[in-house]
């Protein structure tokens, strides 16, 4: 009898993208079962909270009919989480050179602290390669169009909250 293979695909998700939707996809198809854990990560200024981003990250993974999705919030050190859910690997979304000399170094730092657990690197997209979360709010807080970077419930969302934060 083989073992489950879990992978886990960290983020803050503020808000879920496109981009994530792609890489949440493609990983669901390399694993048993996908945990999607959604970082507390205050230190980014979140414009949503760790439990309307956890909602909005479940409401579009639910989408995926047939994969063994669980999506949880964390704020723990990742490799503790990772053996938390008994993942054997984590999952990280490459949109260009740039994002690979920090993952670079977290790959180095996680193998420290767990050496049984891989990292494995998917590359988004060609459409998907510039979508960054923090461009997104950047533009809704700007009255822009988002349309083609977030789902309509996603964008609802997100210029709903936008809309708040420049009255306040």
């Amino acid at each position: 009898m083989s073992k489950e293979r879990v992978g886990l695909y960290p983020g803050t998700f503020d808000p879920i993208t496109k981009g994530h939707y792609n890489i949440i996809q493609r990983a669901a198809k390399l694993v048993d079962r996908l945990v999607i854990g959604v970082a507390g990560n205050a230190g980014k200024g979140p414009l949503f909270s760790v439990e309307e981003r956890v909602r909005m990250v479940r409401e579009e993974a639910s989408q995926l009919i047939g994969t063994s999705i669980d999506v949880r919030p964390f704020s723990s050190l990742l490799m503790h989480f990772a053996m938390e859910c008994g993942a054997s690997m984590i999952i990280r979304g490459l949109r260009a050179v740039s994002d690979f000399e920090y993952e670079f170094q977290m790959v180095g730092m996680n193998a420290r602290l767990n050496k049984d657990i891989e990292t494995v690197f998917l590359m988004a997209s060609d459409s998907h390669q510039f979508i960054a979360s923090r461009l997104v709010k950047e533009i809704a807080m700007l009255n822009g169009d988002i349309s083609a970077f977030v789902s309509p419930r996603v964008a609802t969302l997100l210029l709903e909250r936008a809309k708040d934060a420049s009255r306040g």
